[in-house]
């Protein structure tokens, strides 16, 4: 059985050339970097050459990247030293943010007394900047705000300078996770006053187990892991050198790519909509996941209508790796936050949401086998509902 992948949003493959430069890493480059000796002193050169590369990227400085195991731990790190080193007595945020952020949020509000305020999306998934303006307005208490560039189940955008912009006018520290965007869009942190985002490679053909944090400067943020000099004082531990150096491979590739790469997956993503559009009936988008001018061009977020909650295991079977958006994820009754926010108590009870994620290497031939297995899925499970209702 040939199988296809279309869960790029959890995580890609990794490309062959950043294998490559990982095994070299690992034969070649195996000392301690925080060794005085060649050995060492080969492995940190390695470590700052793709600091610099991460920066140049971001144009931003170097002493501004700090590498991390993932983006979780990375919005870890900013959310609560924020909190423990910076004094910021509320946060604002939205109940459609990744766990890492939310439950930091909650750890923070219960251990630290955090005051915190919630926007709510509107139906579409969008975060209304009246709202923030009004929460920003609201208090002097020392604010952080943070909310996600690109919402990782059904692709919305913020505008990140516009939000970036606000939070300077009223004096409050702007967080956003950027893990779905990082190597996958433009971003000038010269221009976009951001003042901490974070990344994890495996979003963009890189290995797992490696990130980074963009910490502005200016901030005075301090690391909440202790215990060596690494990463500037800011993350003890032992560099993933190998891991590290695999990120940057991944980074340089897409951005040399990244035209090419999203004029690839734009053309695979409206074909996937016009498809089950035409070819299963009474089918919807969520969010504005399909309107390509509006959302992450590596997700759309269908929803199907019917409930099946089985209908991810029924895809494996015929080896179609696809997620199920979080909301019946592994048998789980209970829908993921993001879509309570968008979808009515109708669609949550009788419909089915599916996430489909692409990459550069998603071909249209790949969404066909998928369409067609849905058709044939979609039929048989209403033949068996119908006759199970006459029973």
């Amino acid at each position: 059985m040939n199988k296809i992948y279309l869960d790029n949003a959890a995580t890609t493959p990794l490309s062959e050339e950043v294998i490559d430069a990982m095994v070299d890493a690992m034969k070649m480059n195996f000392g301690n970097p925080s060794s005085t000796h060649s050995f060492g002193q080969e492995a940190k050169i390695l470590i700052e050459n793709v600091r610099r590369q991460v920066a140049e990227y971001l144009k931003v400085s170097p002493a501004e990247i700090i590498f991390t195991s993932c983006g979780t731990e990375s919005n870890n790190m900013i959310i609560k030293s924020s909190v423990t080193h910076l004094g910021v007595e509320r946060i604002i945020s939205s109940p459609m943010e990744h766990k890492c952020v939310s439950e930091s949020i909650l750890d923070m509000k219960s251990r630290k007394g955090v005051e915190v305020a919630y926007i709510r999306p509107n139906e579409k998934g969008d975060i209304d900047m009246n709202r923030l303006e009004e929460l920003l307005k609201s208090s002097d208490k020392k604010t952080l705000v943070s909310l996600m560039h690109a919402n990782n189940e059904i692709g919305n955008l913020i505008n990140l300078k516009e939000t970036a912009e606000l939070c300077k006018k009223y004096n409050a520290l702007f967080h956003s996770d950027t893990v779905q965007t990082m190597a996958h869009m433009d971003l000038d942190f010269s221009d976009i006053p951001v003042d901490f985002a974070s990344c994890s490679a495996h979003k963009f053909h890189g290995p797992k187990g490696v990130g980074f944090a963009f910490l502005r400067k200016s901030s005075g943020l301090k690391g909440i892991i202790t215990g060596g000099p690494q990463e500037r004082s800011l993350r003890a531990g032992t560099e993933n050198v190998c891991g590290i150096v695999g990120l940057g491979k991944a980074l340089e590739l897409s951005i040399n790519h990244m035209n090419e790469y999203r004029n690839q997956m734009e053309t695979v993503k409206q074909y996937a909509i016009d498809r089950l559009s035409a070819e299963i009936p009474g089918v919807k988008f969520n969010g504005r996941s399909a309107e390509l001018n509006n959302s992450l061009y590596t997700v759309v977020s269908v929803l199907l209508p019917y409930k099946n909650p089985l209908i991810g295991l029924q895809l494996d079977m015929k080896g179609i790796a696809i997620s199920q958006g979080s909301a019946c994820s592994s048998g789980a009754s209970k829908p993921s936050m993001v879509m309570m926010m968008v979808l009515s108590e109708y669609e949550m009870d009788d419909c089915t949401p599916l996430r489909v994620s692409f990459s550069h290497l998603t071909t249209k031939e790949e969404i066909d086998v998928l369409v067609d297995a849905l058709k044939e899925i979609s039929h048989d499970f209403v033949i068996e509902k119908a006759d199970a209702e006459h029973r």
